[in-house]
C-alpha cells in the first residue's frame, strides 16, 4: 500500500507535461519489459488456456482499465480528490471476493469495513466536491475495473506464484498497447521535465509492477477480502503525499478520517474470513 499510495501524486506530476494516454498505457509497456525479464529468469511455465482467460481480466482491470481511467480523471481532478474516490476500491474488491472467490467474511469484518467506507465518504465531503463530473465518473469506472483486476489476480495467485500473475498480465496486454502508445507519441510528443519523467518512472516500475508482487501474494495467503481492506489506508497516505509534494492542504477532518480508517483496518485484519485453498510455492 505504501507503493500504491504514491500513484496519484506521481500521476499528477506526469500528466502536467506528458500526454495522459501515454502515461496510462506507456507505463504498462515499460513494466512489460521488466515482466518478460522476470518470467524468463524464473523459467515460468506458460499459463493454461483457462488461466489465459482470467489473465485477460487482470490485464483489462489493472494494466489497462484502472490506469487509463484514473489518469484521464487526474488531468483535472486534484490528487487528494482522486485518492478519496480510490478509497472505494476495498469495498468493491471485497464484494467481488464474495461473489467470485467464495470467501465468507465474518459480520465483524463487514461492520469494520463499512465504517471505514463511511469514513472515506465523510472525508470526501470535506474536500469540497459538489456533484459528479466527468472526472468523478472516470475515477469511479477505474475503481470498478481495478476491483475486477485485484480480485481475479488474487484468485490466480492461488494457482501460480503471485509475481507471475502481474507479469503474464502485462505481457498479455503489451501487443494491444503498442499502436495506441506509438500514435500518442507521434501526435503529442514526449516533451517533459525531470519531475514529469520521474512521476512516469514511478507509476511504471512501482505502481504497475513491483507493488503487485506483494499485493497478490498477500491476497493468496490471507484472503482477498481481508487484504483488500488494507487499501483503506491508501487514500490517507495519498493525501499526505499530496500535501508534501503538491502543497495540498490537510485539515482536521482529514486527520479524523485517517484515524478512523486506520482503526478499521486494524479490526478487519483481525477478523475471520473463511477460505480454503493451497498457496502455490514460488520457484
Amino acid at each position: 500500500m505504501l507503493l500504491f499510495s504514491g500513484t496519484v501524486v506521481a500521476t499528477r506530476f506526469a500528466v502536467r507535461e506528458l500526454d495522459a494516454t501515454f502515461v496510462a498505457l506507456g507505463r504498462a509497456l515499460v513494466a512489460a519489459v521488466l515482466a518478460a525479464a522476470v518470467l524468463r529468469a524464473r523459467r515460468a511455465p506458460v499459463p493454461t488456456a483457462a488461466q489465459w482467460r482470467r489473465i485477460a481480466l487482470v490485464a483489462g482491470g489493472v494494466v489497462v482499465g484502472f490506469p487509463w481511467f484514473i489518469t484521464l480523471a487526474l488531468r483535472t481532478m486534484p490528487a487528494a480528490h482522486g485518492a478519496v474516490i480510490i478509497g472505494l476500491l476495498p469495498m468493491v474488491t471485497s464484494v467481488l471476493a464474495v461473489l467470485r472467490g467464495g470467501e465468507r467474511p465474518s459480520p465483524a469484518f463487514w461492520v469494520a469495513s463499512g465504517a471505514g467506507l463511511l469514513g472515506i465518504l465523510v472525508f470526501a465531503s470535506t474536500r469540497g466536491a459538489q456533484g459528479l463530473d466527468r472526472a468523478d465518473l472516470l475515477a469511479l469506472g477505474a475503481v470498478v475495473l481495478g476491483g475486477i483486476g485485484y480480485c481475479e489476480g488474487g484468485l490466480l495467485a492461488r494457482e501460480m506464484p503471485a509475481a507471475h500473475v502481474i507479469c503474464w498480465a502485462l505481457l498479455f496486454a503489451a501487443p494491444f498497447l503498442v499502436l495506441p502508445v506509438a500514435w500518442t507519441v507521434a501526435h503529442a510528443g514526449l516533451s517533459g521535465g525531470p519531475a514529469a519523467w520521474l512521476g512516469f518512472a514511478y507509476v511504471a516500475v512501482m505502481s504497475m509492477f513491483l507493488s503487485f508482487f506483494a499485493f497478490y501474494r498477500a491476497m493468496a495467503e490471507a484472503g482477498i477480502a481481508r487484504v483488500s481492506q488494507i487499501q483503506l489506508v491508501q487514500p490517507i497516505l495519498s493525501v499526505l503525499w499530496s500535501a508534501i509534494f503538491l502543497g495540498e492542504r490537510i485539515d482536521a477532518a482529514t486527520a479524523l478520517a485517517a484515524l478512523l480508517v486506520v482503526a478499521c483496518v486494524l479490526v478487519t485484519s483481525r477478523t475471520r474470513v473463511r477460505i480454503a485453498y493451497a498457496v502455490p510455492e514460488a520457484p
